[in-house]
């Protein structure tokens, strides 16, 4: 249990960002991108059950960038489910109702702990790895967002621990 605590920490549960949403392209739409990779666990398919790494990609993406529009107030979240349901990439998440956000517990039938006990997803938004959960975070345009699975408790994709 304090391990899956730890993981939405670093997943990013916490109070909402107070980004303020601004159009910088100036012609009225707000974009951002979106990614998902795990692209860690090319180096750890033994590590994990031959079944689980049948689903890891060759190149280690899930998704390839997307570019995006969104409305002002959406959250990182928002954009996430949407594009994922668009693209039919299967992913389960549940409500972390302590800390007012979601927890992402696997994309594309990839798991947290599937390649070990500090094993999960995370994001980042502009190479940021936020501290709070996705749909907490409120986006601002041209926002960079990737998802990434972490096999060392983001140690491993550039998170501080």
């Amino acid at each position: 249990m304090i391990l899956v605590l730890v993981l939405s920490m670093l997943c990013g549960c916490g109070k909402a960002n107070t980004a303020k949403v601004a159009d910088t392209n100036g012609d009225g739409k707000l974009t951002c991108t979106l990614e998902v990779r795990c692209d860690t666990l090319l180096g750890k398919l033994d590590q994990m059950t031959p079944e689980k790494a049948a689903l890891v990609p060759e190149n280690g993406i899930l998704l390839e960038t997307v570019e995006l529009e969104f409305n002002g107030g959406e959250s990182v979240f928002d954009v996430f489910r949407k594009v994922l349901r668009e693209e039919k990439i299967h992913f389960e998440y549940v409500d972390a109702s302590a800390y007012d956000s979601v927890y992402i517990e696997g994309i594309g039938n990839i798991y947290e702990f599937d390649c070990g006990p500090q094993s999960g997803w995370m994001f980042s938004v502009n190479d940021v790895y936020p501290g709070l959960g996705c749909s907490s975070y409120t986006l601002s345009d041209g926002d960079v967002i990737v998802f990434s699975y972490t096999c060392d408790l983001g140690a491993d994709v550039g998170a501080e621990k």
